[in-house]
């Protein structure tokens, strides 16, 4: 992984796990299957932030799962589209926002960058 560090894992790191563990059965699943585990996943997501304590200073265990497991379905759709999502966001983000190109971004709130 990243810096030979086990608990930091590049986006690049992340899709070649999810690749390994699980890219045979991604792959006949294909993209539409794929998508629809995504979206229950980020509907799981949905629900678990709207039962989330926002005044903790960490978020749960189980926040924290959910977050974990949309990415890993993010990875594998990219995995299954043929993305690299590292050079990916490092193409569309690593110069600053995409709207105002700036680092720290002056858009408006009302904005999409």
């Amino acid at each position: 992984m990243t810096d030979g560090n086990p608990a930091k894992i590049a986006l690049s790191d992340l899709q070649q796990l999810i690749r390994t563990m699980y890219g045979q059965k991604d792959e006949a699943r294909g993209i539409p299957g794929t998508f629809m585990w995504l979206m229950e996943e980020v509907g799981e997501l949905a629900a678990a932030l709207r039962e989330e304590d926002t005044s903790r200073d960490t978020a749960s265990e189980a926040l924290a799962s959910e977050f974990a497991d949309v990415l890993a379905w993010l990875a594998t759709i990219a995995n299954v589209a043929k993305v690299d999502l590292e050079a990916a966001v490092r193409a569309k983000y690593g110069t600053g926002c995409p709207g105002c190109g700036l680092m720290v971004c002056e858009c408006s709130i009302s904005e999409k960058p």
